[in-house]
């Protein structure tokens, strides 16, 4: 059964695109974008963790995590713009398992979630993240591109660019979108980015298979089609 992670975050872009990762690394998530509402479903739902925001409307952070450790001992990882040692060491001494300040890399909070769980001796359920097409294999796990059985040497980025893509096929992303997604909702550079990483793909991949195709799609974006067999 898929680990439930708790996300208590009033900032909705935020929450979002953290259920996106995570989703995506096969936990179940539940969301509250209220300190009294992550209560009660931390209470319905018994998650594995909980990811807690300090700033929160109605009944904050610090509250919800009193409230939470004199129920259970489920991990909590507490989230905040923050940064203060004081404030770090006040959100531990309130029960929080660790502290992550804000803006952060989604890969922190993955590797941050799994020594919680680790340490809580609950094994994270870690989903396979290889993905296999005509001609193409996408290896997240080992971070190799294969492409008509050849192993093509290929930046990180653009490795989580295309995953990010072919992971969920004939959906179109915006430039926008995808620089939230796989660059992180902190990144502040330009659109063009994108392009020229979708160009550099493409460089590698196209022409080698008809079962799929890295598309544009004028004015909106980009999406990986696969053709219906």
């Amino acid at each position: 059964m898929a680990k439930t992670v708790l996300i208590v975050e009033d900032d909705r872009n935020i929450a979002d695109l953290l259920r996106l990762y995570l989703e995506k690394e096969g936990y179940e998530v539940a969301i509250a974008h209220d300190g009294l509402r992550g209560v009660e479903l931390f209470r319905e739902k018994q998650p594995s963790l909980v990811l807690l925001d300090l700033m929160l409307p109605g009944m904050d952070g610090s509250a919800v995590c009193r409230t939470i450790r004199s129920e259970s001992k489920t991990p909590i990882i507490m989230l905040t713009a923050k940064s203060e040692t004081e404030d770090k060491v006040a959100g531990l001494k309130q029960g929080a398992d660790d502290y992550i300040t804000k803006p952060f890399e989604m890969k922190e909070v993955l590797a941050r979630i799994e020594a919680v769980l680790r340490r809580s001796g609950i094994e994270p359920e870690k989903s396979t993240r290889r993905l296999v097409f005509d001609k193409l294999i996408i290896d997240m796990d080992a971070f190799e591109l294969t492409v008509d059985g050849k192993k093509v040497p290929t930046p990180p980025k653009e490795m989580e660019l295309l995953y990010h893509l072919a992971s969920t096929p004939n959906r179109v992303y915006t430039r926008n979108q995808l620089l939230d997604e796989v660059w992180g909702f902190d990144y502040f550079g330009d659109t063009r980015t994108v392009d020229v990483h979708i160009k550099r793909l493409r460089e590698k991949l196209e022409g080698v298979s008809d079962q799929w195709e890295l598309k544009t799609v004028w004015s909106v974006g980009y999406k990986f089609e696969v053709n219906a067999q």
